[in-house]
């Protein structure tokens, strides 16, 4: 009887003491660092392919370049991601303007459509970052039909500019914006156990929060 009681009183000790550990963990991975602002902290850039040929394909590249170039240059005295959604806002006829030169420059005489919303994004990988799924403030860019494949990536802060150029560093650009160093982290360091866990934790959290 006495060993039965003594087995009970280690199970529940021991339960106890798995209850603190997992908590612990949790409380190292779930997104209480402000992660989930990272959904508030960029705008991001879609550009839309007219087809999946090789030559709208490129066209699309082309398109993408001439619009980050065009958009540091809009950007240059922003300081918040509200300062460049104002500027957008009032050059979306020059940024139209930029995708309609390039192609014409290109031969082609595809139309261009320009839209600014939220849009639901995949979870995508660049070359050294990774944004999770969730809703977006987005610059669409419609190449004629808009049915070829997707060119996705952060317009602003300009962390997808080294596409079209090498200018700044990415981590200098989040961190000026107003990205914290933990969520820099996690859109940098998916790779590791740790982030993974943060990473699929935030998609969860904004699904959730939809």
């Amino acid at each position: 009887m006495q060993h039965t009681k003594n087995t009970k009183k280690f199970q529940k000790a021991m339960a106890l003491i798995l209850t603190l550990c997992s908590l612990i963990l949790l409380l190292g991975i779930l997104p209480v660092h402000g992660e989930s602002e990272i959904y508030e902290n960029v705008l991001r850039l879609h550009v839309l392919a007219n087809s999946d040929s090789e030559e709208d394909q490129a066209l699309k590249l082309k398109v993408r370049d001439a619009v980050l170039l065009k958009s540091e240059e809009l950007f240059a005295d922003c300081e918040t991601r509200e300062d460049a959604i104002e500027v957008t806002k009032q050059n979306l006829s020059v940024l139209e303007a930029t995708a309609r030169e390039t192609l014409r420059a290109e031969g082609s005489d595809h139309s261009v459509r320009v839209e600014l919303g939220e849009e639901v994004y995949p979870t995508r990988n660049y070359e050294s970052f990774c944004f999770p799924a969730g809703n977006y403030l987005s610059l669409r860019i419609i190449l004629g039909e808009g049915e070829g494949q997707n060119w996705w990536c952060v317009l602003y802060p300009p962390m997808c500019l080294s596409a079209a150029s090498a200018k700044s560093s990415q981590s200098d650009e989040a961190i000026t914006v107003g990205f914290t160093g933990e969520q820099y982290r996690v859109i940098t360091e998916t790779d590791a156990p740790r982030y993974r866990v943060r990473f699929r934790l935030l998609e969860v959290f904004e699904e959730a929060m939809r």
